[in-house]
């Protein structure tokens, strides 16, 4: 954090990378254990596409990315990065993270995020089918903390390879089972 010249507490990105550097190796940090006091929003943003912006310009340092996914937190719809002394508002146009790949074997489905996190879809990190404006299907993934990953457009197809018909609901079901729940695409009688 800087002080301004009014006293004022100025949130800075060398003071949250610096914050967060502690965490960013043992993987995301306690945030929901910490609420300090609001100090402001930061220029930062996440693009639809899960690119960091800061300033205006991408952040292009893989790295500094996902240290900065480590302090992420959501509350309600609003997005902070947080440490133990500060907490900043940013943008996010989506959600903060992208499902890049998955693998399938023994009974479970396991993403991987483009910051590298490793979530087993399953009752803690369901899937949820929403609608694009096109009417286009838009998947995503519980990763953390009220946070999820949109999964993109390959690893969707590769999953819908992997779906089968099961009954859900008293009808019959498209959709994946992972950790033995099953997650529903779209009702058969809509194929």
């Amino acid at each position: 954090m800087e002080k301004t010249d009014q006293n004022i507490v100025k949130p800075s990105l060398n003071s949250l990378s610096r914050a967060a550097t502690g965490f960013a190796k043992r993987g995301p940090a306690p945030v929901h254990l910490w609420n300090p006091d609001f100090c402001g929003d930061l220029d930062m943003r996440i693009a639809r596409d899960g690119t960091w912006y800061y300033l205006g310009s991408p952040i292009g340092r893989a790295g500094l990315v996902k240290l900065f996914s480590s302090i992420l937190k959501r509350e309600g719809d609003d997005y902070f990065l947080v440490t133990p002394v500060e907490k900043v508002g940013i943008t996010v146009e989506d959600v903060p993270f992208i499902a890049v790949d998955f693998e399938a074997g023994n009974g479970v489905i396991t993403f991987t995020t483009h910051v590298e996190d490793q979530v087993e879809l399953g009752p803690d990190h369901p899937l949820r089918l929403a609608h694009n404006a096109k009417g286009e299907p838009a998947p995503y993934i519980l990763v953390r903390d009220h946070l999820e990953a949109r999964i993109d457009r390959k690893s969707f197809y590769r999953l819908v390879e992997l779906a089968e018909i099961r009954p859900h609901n008293g009808e019959d079901w498209l959709g994946v089972a992972s950790k033995d729940e099953f997650f529903p695409f779209i009702r058969q009688a809509e194929l």
